[in-house]
């Protein structure tokens, strides 16, 4: 009888011992788990973007698996494949080729969900036919801050060590112009500073084109260069400011957005805007009358920061897979016409 009592007693001892052990083993095991190397991440995705017409022609580029990694984006695969269209992660269309008709908006066979990216750098004044485009894309690339993907024209970064020394100057004032419209805001206010200031104007509008590699080396004998946007419109700052002056080693004169747009681009001290004279017979004497000191000070900023150019299509496209995990998945723009003549 008291063998038979103790019987039960002695199973939940005895299970309870090994319920310690398995404890026990349980605890080293996380331990050692713990303590050991962890393995290499599981491998992101690669995010395939389809261009569905190149800008500006019919023949795109060749895309290597590599495009994009030149540019500092790893796994991103750009293609101009419209087999792809089933299976892309995102496909940007380019607004001109929309506008002139030579490039189609493939609607009928658009996957559910896929994104569509509308992408342009010409300002408002020379994009047409949005009302067309109502409801139909998710995300905008452009010049506009405000972008989806925002890819300015230009950019000043940090940099070490000195950049070469400025040119020497020996003229006042350049422009190169190829469309010259008289009604224009550009076009009225050189016709102002014409009999003010010595302009030597350069391109196609004066019979005076330069090829692409002798435009920066014929402008960087000037002190100054009309940096006139063709329209102005919010955030539109184009080559003309960073390429034609900047790198140049000239100093802009800015007609485009208001200043503290530009001051969110570039130091204060770093161009002359038209908006800080009363008239353009102000502003003539203002660049004529500048001593050498007052010039130089022009160009503080290069001594901490140097000029870096978004010209190329492939890295403006490269940037859609660098925003893609941050971009919103049910966003459309029911109203881009709206949004980008704001």
């Amino acid at each position: 009888m008291n063998n038979a009592g103790h019987g039960p007693t002695r199973r939940l001892r005895g299970l309870g011992g090994l319920a310690g052990v398995a404890l026990l083993a349980a605890f080293w095991l996380l331990w050692l788990l713990g303590s050991a190397p962890r393995g290499t991440p599981a491998p992101q995705p690669t995010i395939t973007i389809l261009v569905w017409h190149w800008p500006f022609t019919d023949q795109p580029p060749e895309l290597p698996g590599d495009t994009c990694t030149r540019y500092g984006i790893t796994r991103c695969h750009l293609s101009a494949n419209r087999s792809l269209l089933a299976s892309a992660d995102a496909v940007v269309f380019h607004h001109r080729e929309l506008q002139t008709r030579r490039s189609h908006l493939p609607l009928a066979q658009r996957p559910q969900g896929q994104p569509w990216v509308w992408a342009s750098m010409e300002s408002p004044s020379h994009t047409h036919g949005l009302s067309r485009l109502r409801g139909i894309f998710n995300w905008v690339l452009s010049y506009r801050r405000d972008s989806d993907i925002f890819v300015p024209y230009g950019r000043l970064e940090p940099h070490s060590g000195p950049l070469p020394p400025l040119p020497t100057k020996s003229r006042v004032a350049a422009w190169v112009v190829s469309n010259f419209q008289e009604r224009q805001l550009r076009a009225r206010l050189y016709r102002q500073l014409a009999p003010h200031l010595r302009v030597d104007v350069f391109g196609r509008a004066n019979g005076r084109p330069l090829c692409t590699s002798c435009l920066v080396s014929t402008v960087a004998r000037y002190r100054f260069y009309l940096s006139f946007e063709n329209s102005q419109h919010r955030d539109y700052i184009t080559e003309k400011f960073w390429r034609n002056a900047l790198v140049a080693g000239t100093v802009p004169v800015v007609l485009g957005p208001p200043r503290a747009t530009y001051e969110a681009f570039a130091p204060a001290d770093a161009f002359v805007h038209v908006d800080d004279f009363g008239s353009a017979q102000e502003l003539a004497a203002f660049l004529t009358g500048m001593n050498e000191s007052r010039y130089r000070r022009f160009f503080a900023w290069r001594d901490r920061l140097r000029v870096r150019l978004f010209t190329d299509w492939r890295e403006r496209f490269c940037a859609i897979c660098d925003r893609y995990p941050h971009l919103p998945r049910n966003q459309v723009y029911e109203d881009l016409e709206g949004w980008f003549q704001a």
